[in-house]
């Protein structure tokens, strides 16, 4: 097994994704196998995978909000960012929660509510009840009915811009290590 992904490590693949979104492809920032390959070293199996880990900024995840006729729904939950398309009954373009996609909904999930107010990442002020709904929802529903895309850049890098060292991919509910050779 790899070790931990450390700070080092992090910061390296931050550059990395940097280094992508300025040659313009961020789209190709690293598959599952990529990202093992900076953490672990080279000697790695590496399984294809479709499904990317990228960084997407809140002006992106706008741009998913169920408008457009042939576009997914983006929705972002605790700074994971879920493809609700399969739910476009529920999320798409008039239906009763288009409110909470395009954007990071955590508070408003947390509180059941789709007060524009209660429309942002911010969880401060939440009751002990409430984090613990958002908790059983974020599982019970997102991460169990919908496909990962990605995270904010918000909860990958800091408002400076620098890497979040609390951010662990490791942790994070799609990834996975993969064996050394």
């Amino acid at each position: 097994m790899c070790a931990p992904l450390t700070p080092n490590h992090l910061e390296a693949l931050v550059r990395h994704w940097n280094t992508l979104s300025e040659a313009g492809n961020p789209e190709s920032f690293h598959s599952r196998s990529h990202l093992t390959r900076i953490t672990c070293g080279t000697k790695v199996k590496e399984k294809k995978t479709s499904t990317p880990v990228r960084l997407i900024t809140e002006e992106e995840l706008e741009m998913y909000d169920g408008s457009r006729d042939g576009q997914p729904i983006y929705m972002a939950v605790k700074g994971v960012v879920f493809d609700v398309t399969t739910g476009k009954e529920f999320y798409g373009k008039g239906a009763p929660y288009n409110a909470l996609v395009g954007k990071d909904s955590t508070r408003a999930v947390a509180k059941m509510s789709l007060d524009p107010a209660d429309l942002t990442h911010d969880t401060t002020g939440l009751t002990e009840e409430q984090l613990q709904s958002l908790d059983r929802i974020f599982t019970g529903t997102y991460k169990a009915k919908y496909p990962i895309v990605g995270y904010t850049a918000r909860h990958v890098l800091n408002e400076d811009g620098s890497p979040n060292k609390n951010f662990k991919p490791e942790d994070q509910p799609h990834f996975t290590m993969k064996e050394e050779l």
